[in-house]
């Protein structure tokens, strides 16, 4: 009798908002599959009308690009999300998680450390966001005149939380429904809010150009957002039916991500042009009209809350895959109360946040070259994989490779990861690469170097499984 996982699928189980989906990584049935390419739009879009571009176009004039400049890379980093719905196209030919797709380029075994990373990754970005919206939350309560004391951040913590829980714990329908809906809100305001801070932007170039270090770190900030959604498109396509247009889910992904960044961008780079924006939100909310400051706090903590929704789902799926014998509710449960006491010390300790926010920066070393061997993987399977063999925890199935570990997958992963280390400029590290190349932070080309090893070494190993 073959080994399998010890996450058993429900036997009745269906996918209702408002309902505590049942289902973890095991694979959806056939029978239980809804809906179309379009549901995938409403998902990257609604979760990226996020305040967080808003910031990262800011950072790009900060780093000394102009606004046509900072504008091109907001777009090109757009683009990017090309990436993130093709990566989904696994979910739709296998019913399962990316995490679980993940095991046929890196063996049964060799995907548990990044897996554990990536948990890592999921909790502490749902932490920032969480503060994010908190401080908003909070910010808006001292309007009304309740400030002084640690009551109104607290109350606003637990309202934050209480959001961002509840609609993750429902799952999948309740997330989908929500990031539809919340984005018909968010889009509504912050187009108004860019509306309020474009027009006003100084379009003329700086006296001096960025530099190679300027372009790079622009590029690092627009492209690891995207970059760390890798791990999770799968878990949202997994229950669209296999007769779903592939092209359709990648250009839907890619269409709701790149409209909901750019635009947002574009904002935070015309901002930044008017104005010190060191302090994201205040800078943009000094931009403002008195009447429109509550709604901005409003989208602000809307915002932190549809992101923070999809990263804390898919972390417990991500727990799963790590062979924890608890089901989706429980694992989300404990994801949650690591949020919890994460957002805390973000809080109430000063340099809590600035510590994670390094601390998850300098994580791209990792996640750049593991979805580079992810993506190259997928292509050279074209997106057919044995199903069965995805969810054996025993030696034999065609992902055991040796002693469960795929030797190409860990080669290119080692390949692409000390690329990243040499070239990477960051808060907790600067790799011996960066001054030679003129303060250059390569980190993201990991991704390119890893694929290019993988290609190279499992052309023999990665091959598509044949068709039913």
């Amino acid at each position: 009798m073959l080994d399998h996982e010890t996450v058993t699928p429900p036997t009745a189980a269906k996918d209702e908002v408002f309902q505590v989906e049942e289902h973890g990584i095991d694979p959806i049935p056939d029978e239980e599959r809804h809906g179309d390419a379009k549901d995938v739009f409403w998902v990257w879009f609604g979760s990226n009308l996020t305040f967080t571009y808003v910031i990262n176009g800011a950072l790009a004039v900060s780093f000394g690009l102009s606004f046509w400049q900072a504008t091109a890379v907001v777009v090109l980093g757009g683009l990017s999300f090309l990436a993130i719905g093709a990566a989904g196209l696994g979910g739709v030919r296998t019913g399962t998680a990316t995490l679980v797709l993940s095991r046929a380029a890196f063996g049964l075994r060799g995907n548990r450390p990044a897996g554990a990373l990536n948990w890592v990754v999921s909790i502490g970005y749902t932490v920032v966001n969480t503060v994010v919206g908190t401080l908003a939350l909070e910010a808006f309560l001292a309007a009304l005149g309740w400030t002084g004391g640690a009551a109104p951040r607290a109350l606003a913590l637990a309202v934050t939380l209480a959001l961002t829980f509840a609609i993750s714990f429902w799952g999948h329908a309740t997330v989908q429904f929500a990031e539809r809906w919340m984005a018909y809100v968010l889009a509504a305001g912050f187009g108004v809010l860019v509306v309020l801070l474009v027009p006003g932007a100084d379009t003329a170039a700086p006296a001096t150009g960025p530099g190679a270090a300027g372009w790079s770190l622009a590029f690092v900030v627009m492209l690891a957002g995207p970059f760390s959604y890798l791990p999770m498109p799968a878990d949202y396509t997994r229950y669209l039916p296999r007769t779903t247009s592939l092209r359709a889910v990648t250009v839907s992904g890619a269409l709701g991500g790149f409209l909901s960044s750019v635009a947002l961008g574009v904002a935070g780079v015309a901002a930044a042009t008017r104005t010190d924006m060191t302090d994201a939100v205040a800078g943009a909310e000094g931009l403002l009209p008195g009447w429109f400051r509550p709604v901005f706090l409003a989208l602000v903590l809307g915002g932190s809350v549809t992101n923070s929704v999809i990263t804390l789902y898919s972390s417990s799926l991500n727990l799963q895959v790590l062979g924890i014998p608890w089901n989706r509710a429980r694992a989300l449960a404990v994801s949650a109360a690591v949020t919890a006491a994460g957002s805390l010390g973000a809080l109430f300790l000063a340099d809590f946040t600035t510590s994670l926010l390094s601390f998850l920066s300098l994580l791209i070393i990792v996640f750049a070259p593991w979805g580079g061997v992810f993506l190259a993987d997928m292509v050279l399977r074209r997106c057919r994989y044995d199903s069965d063999a995805l969810h054996r925890t025993d030696p034999g199935g065609a992902y055991w490779y040796r002693a469960g570990w795929h030797p190409a997958g860990a080669a290119a992963l080692l390949a692409g990861g000390l690329f990243s280390a040499l070239t990477c400029d960051s808060a907790l590290w600067t790799g011996p690469l960066v001054a030679p190349l003129g303060g250059a932070d390569l980190t993201l080309l990991g991704a390119p170097v890893a694929a290019l090893v993988y290609v190279l070494l499992a052309r023999r190993t990665a091959v598509p499984h044949p068709a039913a």
